[in-house]
């Protein structure tokens, strides 16, 4: 028999932990030190600044995590001071840099760093980045000056930029609270802005190097450069930092607010199989739509539509199919082989989605479009293949693609994009906050695709493909790995708070349907044996599922129900979603933090509650039925919900 999980797995899917953060403070100022970067630069409890860090990026855009050595941190009163020395390495090139940090109690920041490559360095993007923060940010006023000296009046963006809404930036000026602004400097380079709301991303990133400049560069040999970022306040200073808040949050309900989207998954090629071998969990989920990969690179053909329509007949899920053509300048004849294909298994899609190959692989802002046929060609193409079946498009890959090319709504009957919230960052805090830009993502769409219906997925909190380079990142050592398709997570409590959030996010945004991962495989909810190490699942015997089986089984059913505001305070910690049934009102709360929380819900007669959290995983993890069997009676006053925790309460109406 298997042992029981630890408590890294519980929550984490891996043994292995974050870095530890630690709390600094200078007067009204406070920030967190985390692996030599700074997060959550604060005046008085206001956040100034979200994160500075100096970055090293090797040609494939991915970023080296430093070794720091020599750490050194001083505290007085009114100022402290960090000093340390970071290695960035791999088996082919290594650079070092020796780093100074210093914060006063007038609100002041200096972030310098001296870099010294120790071969030649092959890279995308060395130096520094600055993370401004959305809350309170987004759609205001900002100062910028430029490299030349020119200054200029702007606003941050509020609808998503596809671009650079910002260049040759030298220092960038916002105000923080009434009266009081803050200036970023930044020196040793021209920089420039991206809207990381593209990538999900809850921030907007200055960062060293415009992309106008060639990549990937070199850093030569033994060539040192060095780089700062200052961070000065203008105007009154709070008088010290606000405390935090005490006693449980409460969640209230309100009024209804629209209804819950179709709830679905994705099935990749490799999946149906396997999706098939566990017919009864994947019943017992009971998906609205299944989206069916069907790629012509891969040579997928009636085999993989046989499966498809088996999946449909098997369940009731409704079809989509999401084709990827090779991008030739012949659309018609592929998608027509298509059609005959599945015309011969008897699948006939509710939906299909069409996207060349090419519009897999992102375009940079400057960079030439490669040659492929129009949205207009594969469109018509598409209606007369599947005459009478309705026809998605916008982009297989991320909200940024589809920000950058977008696609003629009157010829689509809905459009679609998935997400993916470790593109630039995956450290947990990081990942969770990635729903603050949801609602922009949501909106933004709206801005430049009218009314049209919006589904959104299938969506994970692992890449299913890297648009931005030649291949997902191996994640060998089971960790936390930016763009890569293992994420421990998936298997672990914080993957079930996520997609919780991640629905309810999407939820009261009126998207139409939500598709995640997939019913097993590394994208998957229900266990099945990989090439890669999942501890404790690999122990056991028998079938057994993810934490997150048990949010989808419990919502996906509800699909299409009325849902009710849900309000909770302290944003961030805690999120919430209520639908309405005939005879109940079913919600659903999430811890998002690694911290327990106390959390109280509406006082109502006959709730029954269950708990998924580290105290049942043993059982939940073996019992797929768990939401039926491990219900109890909801007592009077709050609960606590442990880290990444989910509580499921049903209220007889």
């Amino acid at each position: 028999m298997a042992g029981q999980a630890s408590r890294a797995v519980q929550l984490c899917g891996t043994e292995e932990v974050g870095p530890p953060s630690r709390m600094l403070k200078a007067g009204p100022l406070s920030v967190e030190l985390e692996n030599g970067a700074l997060r959550y630069v604060r005046l008085g409890g206001t956040e100034m600044i979200r994160a500075i860090a100096f970055l090293v990026r090797n040609e494939n855009w991915g970023t080296y995590a430093p070794k720091i050595d020599d750490l050194k941190i001083s505290e007085r009163a009114g100022e402290f001071a960090v000093s340390y020395r970071a290695t960035c390495a791999d088996t082919k090139q290594k650079l070092v840099y020796d780093a100074t940090i210093s914060g006063q109690s007038d609100g002041s920041l200096q972030f310098e760093a001296i870099a010294e490559p120790q071969t030649d360095v092959l890279t995308n993007r060395t130096g520094f980045i600055v993370l401004h923060p959305i809350e309170g940010v987004a759609g205001q006023p900002v100062k910028v000056l430029h490299v030349d000296g020119r200054e200029e009046e702007s606003r941050f963006p509020d609808v998503i930029d596809p671009m650079c809404p910002f260049q040759d930036i030298r220092a960038l000026t916002h105000e923080v609270r009434p009266g009081t602004s803050v200036t970023c400097t930044m020196e040793g380079d021209a920089f420039e802005m991206e809207d990381q709301r593209n990538w999900s991303d809850a921030s907007y990133k200055t960062y060293v190097r415009p992309l106008a400049r060639p990549w990937p560069y070199t850093l030569p040999k033994g060539v040192t450069f060095r780089q700062t970022v200052r961070l000065t306040v203008d105007g009154p200073l709070p008088a010290s930092i606000a405390g935090g808040a005490s006693g449980p949050v409460s969640v209230a309900l309100g009024g209804e607010i629209g209804r819950l989207p179709a709830l679905g998954l994705g099935v990749p090629a490799e999946e149906a199989g396997p999706a098939l071998a566990n017919l009864s969990l994947l019943r017992h989920l009971a998906p609205k739509w299944l989206v069916c990969q069907f790629d012509l690179r891969h040579g997928h053909g009636r085999k993989e539509l046989d499966l498809y329509r088996r999946l449909g007949a098997e369940t009731g899920a409704d079809i989509v199919l999401e084709i990827v053509i090779t991008g030739g300048l012949d659309p018609e004849a592929e998608l027509e082989g298509v059609a005959a294909e599945a015309a011969a298994t008897g699948l006939r899609p509710s939906a299909i989605c069409v996207f060349p190959a090419q519009d897999l692989k992102s375009v940079l802002p400057g960079s030439p479009w490669p040659k492929m046929p129009t949205f207009e060609e594969i469109y018509a193409d598409a209606r007369r293949a599947f005459p009478g079946v309705k026809l998605g498009g916008g982009m297989a890959a991320y909200f940024t693609e589809l920000n950058r090319k977008r696609p003629p709504a009157a010829l689509l009957d809905y459009v679609t994009n998935t997400t993916c919230p470790n593109v630039h960052a995956a450290d947990d805090r990081s990942v969770m906050e990635t729903m603050e830009s949801l609602p922009y993502q949501i909106r933004s769409t709206r801005a430049f695709m009218g009314a049209i219906p919006y589904r959104i997925g299938p969506s994970q909190l692992a890449c299913r493909e890297n648009p931005y380079g030649k291949a997902t990142t191996p994640n060998l050592a089971n960790g936390r790995v930016c763009l890569s398709r293992v994420d421990p997570r998936q298997r672990g409590l914080f993957n079930a708070a996520w997609t919780l959030a991640y629905i309810a996010a999407l939820a009261r945004g009126g998207v139409e349907a939500i598709a995640l991962g997939a019913p097993t495989g590394p994208l998957g909810c229900i266990y099945r044996r990989m090439d890669f190490v999942q501890p404790y699942f690999d122990e056991l015997a028998g079938s057994c599922v993810y934490p997150v089986f048990h949010v989808l089984a419990g919502l996906a059913p509800l699909s299409g129900k009325p849902m009710l505001a849900t309000e909770v305070p302290r944003k961030g910690a805690i999120d919430a979603l209520a639908v309405r049934t005939s005879n109940a009102t079913v919600l659903w709360i999430a811890n998002k933090t690694g911290t327990p929380r106390n959390v109280l819900p509406p006082a109502r007669a006959g709730g029954r509650i269950t708990d998924v959290d580290a105290a049942g995983f043993d059982q939940l993890t073996r019992t797929p039925l768990f939401l039926e069997s491990a219900s109890r009676n909801l007592a009077a006053g709050p609960i606590e919900l442990d880290a990444y925790a989910v509580a499921a309460i049903q209220y007889r109406n």
